[in-house]
């Protein structure tokens, strides 16, 4: 496969794997010559981040210094600055962790508060321990806060402003009602991509504002045709250009294919693919919409999981929802399953449940199969797994 495996230990090592505690010895104690430490171009690539995996298989997104330069940016962006202690759980080896949180604190000189593991029932008296005025989320954190039982340390905290992505807008209702009064600033962005969005207004549930920068498109491939409907889902594609590049990943030019769209409007112009739908209503504001991996087609239509599972969440009887599509024998497209957790100490009422979903989605969005669990996995950075979900499909006789 062409791969060098390393590793590090006093143990012995298997053929094929270079100790790199050993190499390294082995080396000169001298400075390390400058053009091995200096990149030669702003665009080199400075390091590799791993994609989620989320739809698909994880790939090495090649990060360069610009990048990196670009992020000592992000929570001056935010309206955070060097007096402000940031509250930071999320995984370093991703980039909302390590680029956003780490550089982005070093880049206004701030205090930040490493918890290696996030603890919902211990994050706000870490909070008040340490003064924490911002906190990083991604959406699913805010979900475990909403959830816990109420207890005297969420009051008096001295969080300002919680800065994040993927914050449904039941959430975002939620945690601003119960922990406010703060500032959510939800945002949206890829590890590997060249666009991203900010919510300066506060307007709950949206990603931003639209703009020229970027275009919602509809269309099964090039050409493709701007969204012009308000509300209206279409695919998020943003130029590719030497101000916006895309670097790829590590590996051979096969697995950036799908991400670059070529001749997208006129002869010669690249795009690149985010693979996430987006609704741009009449006020002018972006909402997520769902992943093109995640959406899936029943009965000739096309089913968002996100919006799905928000109306679900609405109802109280129930915690965290997922849903996925999954193939029915004899049944063209796939059927809706939602993964169900409940919320402690109530009961699944079947007869709520098809009430709600009768009166709050179409025919073909209702989920057809339920699957309740204890709980529900996700990926490192708290994303729910739908991909190994929909290949375990159902048991009808289970």
């Amino acid at each position: 496969m062409g791969l060098h495996l390393w590793a590090a230990g006093s143990e012995t090592h298997p053929a094929g794997i270079t100790d790199f505690l050993v190499e390294a010895s082995a080396e000169a104690d001298g400075p390390v010559p400058g053009y091995l430490s200096a990149p030669q171009n702003i665009m080199d690539t400075c390091l590799y981040i791993f994609t989620s995996g989320t739809t698909g298989l994880p790939k090495a997104a090649r990060i360069s210094h610009l990048k990196v330069l670009q992020c000592q940016g992000f929570y001056q962006l935010c309206g955070a600055h060097q007096e402000d202690v940031i509250y930071l759980a999320l995984p370093l080896y991703h980039m909302s962790g390590s680029l956003l949180g780490i550089v982005g604190c070093l880049g206004i000189g701030a205090t930040v508060v490493l918890k290696s593991k996030f603890s919902a029932g211990q994050f706000w008296e870490d909070c008040q321990q340490h003064g924490v005025t911002v906190f990083q989320y991604i959406g699913e954190l805010c979900r475990y806060l909403v959830n816990q039982p109420p207890n005297k340390a969420e009051h008096g905290h001295k969080v300002r402003l919680v800065v994040g992505s993927g914050l449904r807008p039941d959430t975002w209702e939620r945690f601003v009602r119960r922990f406010g009064p703060l500032q959510v600033l939800e945002t949206y962005g890829l590890t590997e991509g060249n666009v991203a969005t900010f919510n300066y207004t506060g307007q709950r549930g949206a990603v931003g504002r639209a703009s020229w920068l970027y275009k919602s498109v509809v269309g099964g491939g090039p050409p493709l045709t701007p969204v012009t409907l308000p509300g209206e889902p279409g695919l998020l594609v943003a130029p590719v250009n030497q101000q916006s590049p895309f670097l790829g990943y590590a590996g051979g030019p096969e697995l950036a294919r799908g991400k670059l769209l070529k001749d997208v409007f006129q002869p010669g112009d690249v795009f690149f693919n985010t693979g996430d739908l987006l609704v741009c209503d009449d006020q002018g504001f972006l909402r997520f919409h769902d992943r093109t991996g995640d959406t899936f087609r029943w009965k000739g239509e096309n089913v968002a999981t996100t919006e799905v599972a928000e109306a679900l969440e609405a109802l109280d009887f129930l915690q965290e929802v997922n849903v996925y599509g999954v193939t029915v024998p004899g049944h063209e497209g796939r059927a809706g399953m939602a993964a169900l957790v409940l919320r402690p100490p109530h009961s699944l009422d079947l007869v709520q449940l098809y009430v709600h979903v009768s009166e709050n989605l179409p025919p073909y969005a209702r989920p057809r199969f339920l699957r309740l669990q204890e709980s529900l996995a996700t990926t490192e950075t708290f994303k729910q797994q739908k991909v190994r979900m929909a290949k375990e499909g159902f048991d009808p006789s289970a």
